[in-house]
């Protein structure tokens, strides 16, 4: 008798220690936000109450299961596999929500592929959804859910233009990977091109981070008036020229300044 008490009581004990971690793990994935994309274990744990211990225990088990990610500075941020969860439409968002519509009917109108890029952290973005093109040489993404840097390709550089300076600074001063021939690596030449996208209000690459595709991208706002995001065209090169390019990166324009406008954005911005 003892011994199935004792059994019980074991039991309850490991459920209660379960659910606690639950919630603290609940309440550290609380602190992240678009005025917080990225945090230290310290401002965590002064953010949650909880010791910095803990708040390492933690970070560390959610870390493994990609809910958070550790960045170069020992900084965390919300991870992948929330991303992936939103893609899946079990875990949906509200810059997927309220692109979608306009994401297709700007497919239906361009006849080409339109993603959707999500800010992920300061220095990374992912792909969140994508509404493909109906043609048979098409430009499909593969990588949803996996985070790409922003330097790489037009959707990133949609969203660097318009961060802040100084989180602009900080993802130009890590040496750019060249991951095709067309990757542009050096940062002074990048900071041209960003200044070119926030004087017209999108950015454009040609097979920078995949060989043989072209893509023009826009920034999205949120209702604080950050850059959350970017929405874009990508095509097979062969079939875009400057002036479709041009076409293309207006379109993308006026449709994520709609999105903008369904988020909250300010509307006398960007």
């Amino acid at each position: 008798m003892a011994t199935r008490k004792n059994e019980s009581g074991e039991a309850a004990a490991a459920t209660r220690s379960g659910v606690q971690s639950i919630d603290r793990a609940a309440t550290v994935l609380r602190c992240f936000d678009g005025r917080h994309p990225e945090l230290g274990t310290s401002e965590i744990a002064r953010m949650t109450g909880l010791s910095t211990s803990t708040v390492h225990r933690l970070l560390t088990a959610m870390q493994h299961n990609h809910l958070v990610r550790q960045t170069a500075d020992r900084r965390f941020g919300l991870g992948p596999m929330l991303m992936q969860l939103a893609r899946s439409g079990a875990l949906p968002t509200a810059l997927r929500d309220a692109a979608l519509p306009y994401m297709t009917e700007l497919r239906d109108e361009v006849h080409e592929t339109v993603g959707l890029h999500e800010l992920l952290g300061t220095h990374q973005r992912v792909v969140v959804d994508q509404v493909e093109s109906h043609q048979q040489l098409r430009r499909t993404y593969t990588e949803i859910g996996v985070p790409i840097e922003l330097v790489h390709g037009a959707p990133g550089k949609a969203i660097l233009a318009f961060l802040p300076p100084a989180a602009q600074d900080r993802c130009l001063e890590a040496p750019i990977e060249a991951v095709t021939e067309a990757t542009i690596t050096d940062p002074d030449a990048l900071r041209a091109e960003l200044a070119v996208a926030r004087e017209c209000g999108w950015a454009g690459s040609s097979s920078e981070r995949t060989p043989g595709i072209r893509s023009v991208a826009a920034p999205v706002f949120d209702h604080t008036g950050s850059v959350v995001g970017s929405l874009g065209v990508s095509v097979p090169q062969v079939r875009m020229s400057d002036e479709r390019a041009k076409e293309l990166g207006e379109r993308s324009r006026d449709t994520a300044r709609l999105v903008s406008i369904a988020l909250g954005a300010p509307t006398d911005e960007h």
